[in-house]
């Protein structure tokens, strides 16, 4: 009899299973990032940095860092060929449906601000969607921050591609790669 019951109720089950909406799971990239200024004068935004500069976003834990594989494409980004380097860091990163957000600084913190600075934001759906929000910014001799620029783009990824974004006198190179 409990046999038949618990027979019955399969049907029941398994339709609910079918019919409840799919969990998303996220998968854990690769992401490497190449923030560097071309020949030219600085372009400064309207506006300092603000102090939330993080907004959220996860500070990138020693686990998640991994070793560079773009060190050919970076040491090309020298001043004898008109660019400077001024961030390049690699990390693994989980992604889904949900945006997953990283602060991203390089430097000497100064009165709670870096040199460079920012979050990269990124989230698939079909593709990887990415938004940089960075600020480069300038300090007096006293250390505090007298003036910025603001690269903020979006772009969408592929997955092993590398994806350039231009910005004015400032690029950044990223690939994102499957682990």
């Amino acid at each position: 009899m409990r046999a038949r019951r618990n027979l019955a109720l399969l049907p029941l089950i398994l339709l609910s299973l079918l019919s409840g909406s799919p969990a998303v799971a996220a998968d854990w990239y690769q992401v490497e990032m190449i923030v560097f200024r071309q020949a030219g004068e600085a372009v400064p935004a309207g506006l300092t940095a603000p102090d939330d500069w993080a907004k959220g976003a996860q500070p990138i834990e020693s686990t998640q860092e991994r070793a560079t594989a773009l060190d050919g494409q970076a040491e090309k980004l020298n001043p004898a060929n008109g660019y400077r380097v001024l961030l390049h860091k690699a990390w693994t990163q989980e992604l889904g449906s949900e945006t997953s957000s990283v602060a991203l600084h390089t430097g000497n913190p100064r009165f709670g601000h870096y040199p460079v600075e920012g979050t990269l934001s990124l989230v698939q759906a079909r593709y990887i969607d990415l938004t940089a929000d960075l600020w480069i910014n300038r300090f007096d001799e006293s250390g505090l921050l007298i003036s910025s620029e603001r690269l903020k783009q979006g772009s969408r990824l592929q997955t092993g591609k590398l994806t350039y974004l231009d910005h004015g006198n400032l690029g950044v190179l990223v690939r994102i790669s499957a682990m």
